[in-house]
């Protein structure tokens, strides 16, 4: 998948090479933890604010998190489709973002 992919952007965007670091990780998330899809969608978003990019989760702007927060009319992310696959609630988007993920978690899945 990374592969075409990145032969896609490439396409777009005219031009060539990687994309990605090398040694990328994938893992098939119909695999092992039933949450394991909605775990990996909470660390994406938190990614950033973890590493200290940005103060706020919503100030990322390369994220699909400013989308799904109603914060951007983005058109990349299927909202409708994740908010139903992960049971995300509009009211509660934001505040649920924010919840610290157990390192157990995150030691098992990544």
């Amino acid at each position: 998948m990374l592969s075409s992919y990145t032969q896609g952007i490439n396409i777009q965007q005219n031009r060539t090479g990687n994309l990605f670091q090398q040694k990328t990780k994938v893992k098939c998330v119909s695999e092992g933890d039933e949450h394991y899809g909605y775990t990996t969608f909470q660390y994406i978003h938190q990614n950033p604010y973890k590493a200290k990019l940005v103060t706020k989760i919503e100030d990322w702007e390369f994220s699909s998190f400013v989308d799904y927060a109603g914060l951007r009319n983005g058109k990349i992310c299927n909202i409708e489709l994740g908010t139903l696959l992960f049971d995300l609630s509009k009211n509660n988007f934001l505040q649920d973002r924010y919840k610290e993920l157990p390192e157990e978690v995150l030691k098992k899945l990544f």
